[in-house]
């Protein structure tokens, strides 16, 4: 029998989300669509009858301004927020701030899938003439990592991710569920896609076809040893779920202009 549940969630649309574009380690704020969502997803956990002991994020903005949204809408605002690195959307490396779309025509639908979706492929690395690298390797909050700046990945696979979050999960997280502890992680697409890969032992095939629409809670139910005792749950409509999820499978899409 379930003993935990563990609630997931990729943060709300971002303002280069709506444009498309490979954001990553660019600090974005949620656009004006993100912070419904978030809000909306509050007040659906609230509907549901889920409280929280403790909420972990990661350390870019969107991340933790989702959790704030959904914590407000709970009426939950004092629960403790911790935040970490290793919760970190996937590092794109050269391809942020590209657009998903202009890539799939110039490079290909499937070599922009491959990119966006593969267990083990690296997109190229960022070096200091790309035009983010300042911005992202000067940004105060990279001096907080556990992790010299030097150290700190110039682009991950997906595989990657998960070896960098694996260890704040053991050593971090699953403690305090294992308290008893209700978590909610208000993280990433890929960050989340990992961790579920981890817990429900999805294969590096399968992963490629895990897709999490923004601002829908991920319901996890977890034995005494934290394995599933079902597989995940996407919470709410399942017809906005599933536009939700088309939506995102269509950026890395070649768009083809109205007749």
């Amino acid at each position: 029998m379930a003993k935990c549940k563990l609630v997931l969630l990729r943060h709300g649309e971002g303002a280069w989300n709506k444009e498309n574009r490979f954001c990553s380690w660019v600090d974005q704020k949620l656009s004006c669509t993100g912070v419904k969502e978030a809000q909306d997803c509050g007040k659906l956990l609230k509907d549901l009858g889920y409280e929280f002991d403790l909420v972990f994020t990661s350390i870019l903005s969107r991340s933790i301004q989702t959790a704030w949204l959904v914590l407000g809408a709970m009426g939950q605002e004092w629960v403790t927020v911790e935040k970490s690195w290793r919760l970190n959307e996937r590092h794109y490396g050269a391809l942020i701030g590209l657009n998903r779309a202009e890539m799939a025509l110039n490079h290909g639908e499937e070599q922009v899938k491959i990119w966006r979706r593969s267990y083990g492929v690296m997109p190229p690395p960022i070096d200091q003439s790309h035009p983010y690298f300042l911005e992202i390797y000067n940004d105060r909050r990279y001096e907080t990592c556990d992790l010299p700046k030097d150290k700190l990945p110039r682009t991950e696979s997906l595989k990657e991710v998960l070896d960098r979050l694996l260890p704040y999960w053991e050593e971090v997280i699953a403690p305090e569920i294992r308290k008893g502890r209700r978590v909610l992680i208000s993280a990433h697409g890929n960050s989340t896609r990992a961790l579920l890969k981890h817990l429900e032992g999805i294969s590096d095939e399968e992963i490629a076809s895990l897709t999490l629409p923004t601002g829908v809670p991920v319901v996890l139910e977890l034995d005494e040893n934290l394995h599933p005792t079902k597989p995940h749950k996407l919470l709410g409509d399942e017809g906005v779920i599933q536009a939700a999820i088309k939506r995102v499978e269509d950026q890395g899409k070649v768009v083809v202009p109205a007749q």
